[in-house]
């Protein structure tokens, strides 16, 4: 029998978040090795797509407290449901914490989302701080640690459905495609 399917809603958050992951984590990770004159656009990008999670992060979690994920197959161990909650729990923080360590982070390092690096390459933000390094660099190590974090879960998310699909063969997997 065939587990419960998301809703077409979910399935549609669920990968335009990984697309926009695809974009994000990669540029920032990439970001220090760009020589000055060029980081630019990279920024935007990065800010951007990061921005767009947190849009999209939020509208997700709204979407899924009126529409409940169907329950995991009744095959699945206890185990394995705590921590697919445990990954998924984390992720939705980060969706939502990351974006916003970043977007202050910005704004400490003095470099609001305005003109050539303006969120979409044309909507201007608001500053919302005064110039402030110390505070910009704890931001920065947060949000960096965030991104390994976010990697990690990633990673994980990943590898379970790997686990499910190959070696468990119990369609998970289906659930979202």
């Amino acid at each position: 029998m065939a587990p419960a399917s998301y809703s077409a809603g979910a399935k549609w958050f669920h990968w335009i978040t990984a697309a926009l992951l695809a974009i994000a984590l990669p540029v920032g990770f990439v970001i220090q090795h760009i020589k000055d004159s060029d980081k630019t656009i990279f920024y935007t990008l990065h800010e951007s797509a990061g921005l767009t999670i947190l849009l999209v992060a939020l509208a997700r979690l709204a979407w899924r407290l009126r529409h409940p994920p169907p329950p995991l197959p009744a095959q699945v161990p206890r185990l394995l449901q705590r921590v697919a909650a445990a990954v998924h729990h984390s992720l939705y923080a980060l969706l939502i914490l990351q974006p916003i360590l970043g977007f202050v982070a910005t704004n400490a390092w003095g470099f609001p989302l305005r003109g050539e690096s303006a969120y979409l390459g044309f909507i201007d933000l608001p500053q919302i701080m005064e110039k402030n390094e110390g505070l910009a660099e704890v931001l920065q190590t947060l949000h960096t640690i965030g991104g390994w974090a976010i990697l990690v879960l990633l990673v994980l998310h990943v590898a379970g459905v790997v686990f499910h699909q190959a070696i468990r063969r119990d369609g998970t997997l289906l659930r979202m495609i």
